[in-house]
């Protein structure tokens, strides 16, 4: 596999893995969401998006996914390779996402354990 074609698999992968970790995050089903973006995304779209089976989503895709989810755009447009990815930043610069702006230069993989955590901890709390 070419360094592109796996540099887009790694973007669909961390894209899948964001949204379904937002989404159980915030306790919802597949379906919640899809009633939160007014059915502009069906449940069985949203968990091929989250499973890597659809890895180019349209922006209004993800616009409607970023506002149900209450995530930024920027973020779920650079996850999906729609624009440059935080690692382009310069030497020193904040990555800004979740609550990891105050750390400096996480790895994609220790931001995604942050994340996981923070969606167990959210479930957790609202059983």
């Amino acid at each position: 596999m070419s360094d592109e074609k796996t540099a887009d698999a790694r973007s669909t992968d961390a894209l899948g893995r964001y949204l379904k970790s937002v989404r159980l995050g915030l306790d919802l089903s597949l379906r919640n969401v899809e009633e939160a973006t007014g059915k502009e995304v069906s449940n069985a779209y949203l968990s091929q998006l989250e499973t890597g089976k659809i890895n180019k989503p349209s922006p209004h895709i993800l616009y409607a996914l970023s506002t149900a989810l209450g995530v930024p755009y920027e973020t779920l447009m650079e996850r999906a390779g729609y624009i440059a990815p935080s690692k382009d930043r310069p030497e020193g610069a904040k990555h800004g996402r979740a609550a990891t702006f105050a750390i400096d230069n996480l790895t994609q993989d220790e931001e995604q354990a942050l994340l996981d955590h923070l969606a167990y901890v959210r479930w957790h709390r609202n059983k």
